[in-house]
């Protein structure tokens, strides 16, 4: 293939490894590696580690902190030894110790270096018989000082290795960086991130660039060559030779990678390197460059991205070799320069490792310091060299390493023979077997199998309780998001003859929906989906008048400050008398807003709500005939089939088919909160990051048409003209809710109603007791009112980066009857999916819910899965350092990659692992799916998700391993029991185990 061509495609490549976030206004959750979710979980967290550098697991502290509080067990870690695949592990190795308890040995005692200060205070502290040990140790290592001259073959094989890296998992940039300790990445994020931050602006930044109609190449080249390119001042002659460079990024990058890197063939991987220098920036344009309807219309394309990266690489790349070597060397240049002196290169490479004695260290940092005005003679650095070849000593951390595994092995004690010299080689060698990937994983696989073991457990232990409610009040259908759980334990302890549900947030209606306030349409669905329905809300008949005058209160709220703004900003006298007037009542509305956030808020809430008065709507929800739609054009409202379409084939996928309550809640969910440049990260997940207040709506109105009802009975879903449905949103922030079209509802269901308003409200009371365990500022096992009070503060306060705690903590799926799971302490923890085996035998509604919901939770669980394991590479920093840019993402300060992923607020108390998905099916069913759907057999063959078959009569569990397909579960059924969740939770902080609750059960 043509080099020009091999180039262009480089951008296809890059999809794959780069972040995909959208802005984050559109904030979605996705499986952060999804470009490597055709490997194995375990492969493609090595090959991710590999191409980026960054660790994909927790680190080994974490784990080994988790085994000390009993997170993690010995068995759990036998299992995963098993589960790894490794050979021989009974195999005897050293005395009676086999394989298997050696590597175990290795994982419990770290093997992490320990500093000079620890090794003196571990001598002080340690006694017998752990003194003896480590004095047995000391005589069977053995230093191995460097013969004389030898550090020549030394450095020159190493500067070999490190010049191969180039190209491979190395820039240019990183090969200088481990010669000079200066890193020019610093410097070319500050000179790239303004222009490419002008570039992307939805509509926040001061400047834009003139020339940005004709793309980011050549906007960057007119005001770089010319007066705005201030920041490369210090590069000799570099505006005129930018002026020159060639007007096609393509042949840009042609005539400068030669000069980083003279083999072509590593070019395309170069080029990766230099995108993954900065994942953030080089992810959103390539974004932007893939949905231009994302954009204003300012053409970005990744070529031209790519050619302003590799000139600014070059440039800066120049100019630290030329204060390094005295000269403008090219890479080939290079390579020969440091060849040809080895003791220069020596010392340098022993300081970036960093094993020098002080004294040497400060020498050698003040030799190899980038400065033209150093200049060493090569005897100066042939001494430097061989001085610290003479330092070279045995690495006392292997002694205390070898003496932990005997401690930790119970070997080489007083009543035991001493282990040999060799045998003491043969245990290190076997505790070293273990790469860092495979025991980041046999950690991982041990975590999860301790939880996993609880969780079936409490299945285990509930299926013998499980009973239906013969008669219930009230039927109340929630999302299936995680932090439902506890709402809907909450309500069946409180009201136990109400039966709840769990389903995707958008209700099977997928829709661009328009509010009375709205601008424009909005998307409620998943992101996967296109809709090809519009639904506006109307006012009610005979209030269009009304409509005009609440519109035009709502503009003058929204516009008297701005109008204020622009009359008063270019007057001598206006401005500072506004300011000094203004001044008295902004310090008392943020005095109130800091001392009662809840209040001020309330106070602030009902003033607008008077401000722009009560407006009665109505929905625009039914159209009379089915139209040729488009995502550009969309249908507007829905056809009376199309209703019974939908709703039908919900009611039938959640098993409410029959039985109906007299009352039936459609309960939808979005968070709301202050300063919160990631709001739509508490959203919905399946509405694109939005309420699913709206659908909720939607789907309640067409349930209660009498047209949809006859339709309904054709199909043989009979709803009796008894039941009536209504709508209503949970504010998972601050856990109130918003009711709709109350005032539609017959007064025959009014006590009902009311009766279920009552319940719910103390449910999300409740709740929100709960959910103060988990945050520190919260008091301590408060009363459910002052939860209540404490999260509402918490919506409403400014400085507030805990607003709420998101998806965090979330484990596991449940698809199933609600009586699997009804009755346990989940801890906020799983995804609740209703779903009847009985009326699915052939498993067509299971493959439908696995195809929609499989990738939801797997995206939401990954997400925070690495932003919690990596914050600093996956996630998105600390909020409080937070600076939205563009409107499109957040950077840290002014000067900073793009950063992606969650916050660590979001993530602190997450527990990382992958979902376990348990399905109330057979593992024959679940097989035929598996082995038809490709998108699944990605996520469950790959590993990615971990999947767990209930069978629906007897409740024997079997887990799919994709090696040795379904392997039957045996355990435990014996549970704790207690009256209610806060006999449980209370005065806890951390995670807890499952529980059985009696008061959940009629």
């Amino acid at each position: 293939m043509p080099l020009r061509q091999r180039l262009g495609e480089l951008v296809a490549h890059l999809r794959h490894v780069l972040p995909a976030q959208a802005p984050i206004r559109d904030f979605v959750h996705h499986n952060t590696l999804h470009g490597f979710q055709h490997l194995p979980f375990a492969d493609a967290l090595t090959a991710a580690t590999q191409l980026t550098g960054a660790a994909t697991y927790w680190p080994e502290a974490r784990f080994r902190a988790a085994f000390e509080q009993g997170r993690i067990n010995r068995d759990d870690l036998d299992a995963a030894l098993d589960a790894a695949g490794l050979d021989q592990l009974d195999q005897p190795l050293v005395g009676r110790c086999r394989r298997r308890e050696i590597l175990r040995a290795s994982l419990l005692v770290p093997p992490e270096e320990i500093s000079a200060q620890r090794q003196a205070w571990l001598r002080r502290e340690t006694q017998p018989p752990e003194a003896a040990i480590l004095a047995l140790c000391r005589t069977l290592t053995v230093a191995s000082p460097m013969a004389d001259a030898a550090w020549q073959n030394v450095a020159s094989q190493r500067w070999s290795v490190l010049c191969q890296r180039v190209g491979g998992d190395w820039t240019l940039r990183q090969l200088l960086e481990h010669l000079s300790g200066e890193n020019i990445l610093e410097r070319v994020r500050s000179m790239l991130q303004r222009h490419v931050a002008a570039h992307l602006d939805l509509g926040i930044a001061a400047w834009r660039n003139p020339a940005r109609a004709d793309g980011f190449y050549a906007a960057w080249r007119a005001s770089a060559g010319l007066d705005v390119g201030w920041e490369l001042d210090d590069l000799p002659a570099v505006h005129e030779e930018i002026v020159h460079l060639p007007s096609d990024p393509l042949d840009t990058l042609l005539d400068e990678l030669p000069r980083l890197l003279p083999d072509e063939t590593r070019w395309p991987a170069y080029l990766e390197r230099l995108a993954l220098d900065m994942p953030g920036w080089s992810g959103m344009f390539l974004w932007r460059d893939d949905h231009p309807a994302g954009g204003d219309g300012t053409p970005v394309a990744m070529l031209d991205y790519l050619a302003v990266r590799v000139v600014l690489e070059r440039l800066l790349a120049d100019d630290l070799i030329r204060r390094l070597t005295g000269s403008p060397l090219n890479f080939a240049e290079l390579v020969g320069y440091f060849a040809a002196c080895p003791a220069e290169f020596f010392v340098r490479d022993a300081l970036r490792r960093g094993n020098l004695p002080e004294d040497l260290q400060n020498r050698a940092a003040y030799l190899s310091a980038p400065a033209e005005s150093i200049r060493v003679d090569e005897s100066e650095w042939i001494t430097l060299a061989e001085a610290i070849a003479d330092s070279a000593q045995a690495d006392d951390s292997k002694v205390w390493y070898l003496a932990g595994l005997l401690l930790e092995l119970d070997l080489g004690g007083a009543d035991q023979a001493a282990p040999s010299a060799a045998e003491a080689a043969q245990l290190l060698d076997c505790a070293g077997g273990l790469s860092p990937p495979q025991r980041g994983q046999i950690w991982l696989e041990a975590y999860e199998r301790h939880y996993r073991e609880q969780l079936l457990t409490a299945l285990a232990a509930n299926h013998s309780r499980q009973q239906a409610v013969t008669r219930p009040s009230a039927q109340v259908i929630m999302c299936m998001d995680d932090r439902e759980e506890g709402t809907r334990r909450h309500l069946e302890e409180i009201a136990p003859d109400v039966v709840t549900y769990g389903a995707a947030g958008f209700f099977g209606v997928a829709m661009y929906w328009q509010g009375l306030n709205d601008a424009t349409p909005t998307a409620l669905c998943p992101v996967v989906v296109t809709p090809e329905h519009l639904v506006r809300e109307q006012p009610a008949f005979g209030q269009e008048a009304a409509l005009a005058a609440h519109a035009a209160r709502h503009r003058q709220r929204l516009g008297w400050r701005e109008s204020l703004f622009q009359k008063t900003a270019s007057s001598v006298l206006a401005g500072p008398l506004l300011t000094a007037l203004a001044g008295l009542p902004a310090l008392l509305a943020l005095c109130a807003a800091s001392l009662s956030p809840n209040g001020f808020g309330r106070t602030l809430q009902r003033w607008r709500q008077w401000f722009d008065g009560a407006l009665p709507s109505r929905l625009a929800l039914t159209a009379e005939a089915p139209a040729l739609a488009t995502g550009q054009n969309p249908q507007h409202g829905f056809t009376d089939e199309e209703q019974v379409d939908r709703v039908a084939a919900f009611l039938r996928m959640i098993g409410l088919t029959q039985d109906f309550a007299p009352l039936i809640l459609m309960f939808g969910h979005g968070s709301g909160s202050l300063n919160n440049p990631h709001l739509s990260a508490y959203d919905c997940g399946a509405c694109s990051g939005r309420h699913g207040g709206p659908n909720a709506r939607v789907f309640a109105a067409m349930a209660n048409r009498r047209e949809v009802r006859a339709g309904l009975a054709e199909r043989g879903l009979t709803i009796p003209d008894s039941v009536w449905f209504v709508a209503a949103e949970h504010n998972t922030c601050d856990d109130s809710i918003a009711w709709y079209d109350l005032e539609a509802v017959p007064a025959n269901w009014q006590p009902a109603l009311d009766r279920l308003v009552v319940q719910l409200s103390e449910a999300c009371r409740a709740h929100a007791a709960e959910r103060c365990r988990r945050l520190v500022s919260a008091p301590r096992n408060p009363t459910p009112w002052q939860g209540r009070q404490h999260v509402g503060g918490r919506a409403q306060d400014l400085s507030q980066v805990r607003p709420e705690l998101g998806h965090a903590t979330n484990a596991a799926a449940f698809i199933g009857r609600r009586a699997m799971s009804r009755g346990l302490f989940l801890d906020r923890r799983v995804f609740l999916i209703s779903y009847d085996p009985l009326n699915d035998p052939a498993g067509s509604i299971a493959e439908g819910i696995l195809l929609a919901a499989g990738p939801v939770g797997a995206g939401i669980a990954l997400e925070y899965y690495f932003s919690t394991v990596n914050n600093e590479y996956f996630g998105c920093g600390s909020k409080v350092t937070h600076n939205i840019t563009g409107q499109f993402g957040v950077m840290e300060g002014a000067d900073s990659d793009l950063r992606t992923g969650l916050p660590w607020q979001m993530v602190e108390i997450h527990e990382p692992m992958r979902l376990l998905v348990v399905v109330e099916q057979s593992t024959k069913v679940l097989a035929e799916i598996l082995q038809r759907q490709p998108p699944l057999q990605e996520l469950i063959n790959n590993a990615w998700i971990v999947l767990v078959a209930k069978a629906p009569s007897t409740g024997a569990m079997a887990q799919y391993c994709p090696r040795r397909g379904w392997l039957p579960w045996s355990g435990s059924s014996v549970l704790p029991q207690v009256a209610r969740s806060a006999d449980w939770f209370a005065g806890q902080s951390e995670a807890l185990a499952p529980a059985q609750l009696l008061g959940a059960m009629k």
